[in-house]
């Protein structure tokens, strides 16, 4: 060990020293440091490191270093050029991860796609397309390009699925940073395929674009297998990965799919293994609800709530999600792994800010309602959000509404009699 371990207090418990270590090694990379210098400072004074110490690092950074989520983005490159090699290997005497239909198999089957899509067809059209601009290239890559968009679902089912339940665990840095990365590699493949779609000659500027999308892919694989999904392992219960892999058909699979059910070795899950927000799947139970204007079974009510041709979520006073329809197309992601969990660790962190102020405004009285509209592929989406206020004008939350408003656009003329 070196000077740095030497210098700290003896009866300092072991893992605080190194967090404590860590923490000052990454601040220095921060100050300016080459990556190649703290590096061997780093394997000097610390050696292996687990990923619960690298979770739990990230995480102090932010919230005991004042360090913005978005410098430790930038900095998470560099994290994984230095943690490459040293993390240690987690054994375990039983792997359920690795049977098919496991949602760690399933990521893990996902990445051996993206990285023969990546490293092998899409890196040798690119190297091709340097030599030769041809439309038949540009259309490879265009085709290439399209493919690897299909990432969206499997970085959704972390975001939407798996971060949920790390956040349970008190785990939010490492997430909030990973889900930055996610839409950066996101808005760069959008990116190169507009620029290729309008090419116009500026094949070097592209080349160096496919480069960086290439490396930060497998920089993310990276990443998930030996930080993301060791931690979760280590975290989640395996009624938690049951819930996981139930609800990741909601979203979908990159490339491929799993080829089959996972089924773990046991007769039934535990009793008092309920998380907040478990009952959300079970059936509706008998009952009624008594309205000022009617009457309805708790089954027919969310039978209507469902049949709605609108999206509607509903986060109440503290900002936690409580409820969510569940159509039969829903427009944007939503799973029971949500439930309990609040609005602002269900967005991407460049965007909370937005929901921050509109949630500020409402509690505040300063507005009762907002829209936006975007485009999504064939969909104009157009997006509502009251407030909910009871009848002495008490803020009790948002409701969101989403609705696919193209069809309703298209509409000309009049229709007065019943289609055949």
């Amino acid at each position: 060990m070196s000077e740095l371990i030497n210098n700290r207090e003896v009866d300092v418990p072991e893992q605080t020293r190194r967090q404590a270590m860590l923490k000052e090694i990454i601040k220095e990379l921060h100050a300016g440091k080459s990556v190649e210098e703290v590096k061997a400072r780093f394997e000097e004074a610390v050696g292996d490191v687990t990923v619960a110490e690298i979770s739990a690092m990230e995480h102090s950074l932010m919230t005991e270093e004042g360090i913005p989520v978005s410098e430790v983005q930038r900095l998470c490159s560099v994290h994984t050029a230095i943690f490459k090699g040293s993390i240690e290997q987690i054994h375990r005497s039983s792997k359920p991860e690795e049977q098919p239909g496991h949602p760690v198999h399933t990521f893990k089957l996902e990445n051996r796609e993206i990285e023969r899509l990546v490293n092998f067809r899409l890196d040798l059209h690119a190297a091709k397309f340097q030599k030769n601009d041809s439309e038949e290239l540009i259309f490879k890559l265009l085709e290439d390009l399209s493919l690897l968009l299909d990432l969206d679902k499997h970085y959704s089912r972390k975001e939407n699925l798996l971060f949920p339940y790390l956040e349970k665990y008190g785990i939010y840095g490492p997430t909030k940073v990973m889900w930055g990365v996610d839409d950066h590699i996101r808005r760069m493949i959008k990116e190169a395929k507009a620029a290729l779609s309008s090419y116009s000659g500026n094949a070097a500027d592209i080349g160096v674009q496919l480069t960086e999308i290439i490396k930060e892919v497998n920089e993310m694989i990276f990443k998930e297998e030996n930080i993301l999904l060791p931690m979760s392992l280590d975290k989640l219960t395996e009624d938690e990965w049951v819930k996981i892999a139930r609800e990741s058909d909601e979203i979908g699979f990159c490339l491929t799919a799993p080829e089959q059910e996972w089924i773990p070795e046991r007769a039934a899950e535990p009793e008092g293994a309920a998380l907040q927000g478990e009952a959300v799947g079970a059936a509706p139970q008998e009952g009624f609800i008594r309205f000022e204007t009617g009457l309805l079974s708790l089954h027919q009510l969310e039978t209507v709530l469902n049949h709605l041709p609108v999206d509607l979520t509903f986060i109440d006073e503290n900002d936690v999600v409580r409820y969510f329809s569940h159509g039969k197309e829903r427009i944007f992601a939503r799973t029971k792994a949500v439930i309990g969990r609040t609005v602002q660790n269900c967005h991407p962190p460049q965007s909370v800010h937005v929901v921050e102020k509109l949630l500020e405004d409402f509690k505040e009285g300063r507005k009762d309602a907002e829209d936006f509209w975007i485009n999504i592929k064939d969909k104009f989406i157009y997006i509502r959000y009251f407030a909910v206020r009871d009848e002495t004008g008490r803020y009790m939350g948002t409701l969101e509404f989403t609705q696919n408003i193209a069809p309703i656009r298209a509409l000309e003329g009049q229709k007065r009699i019943l289609s055949e």
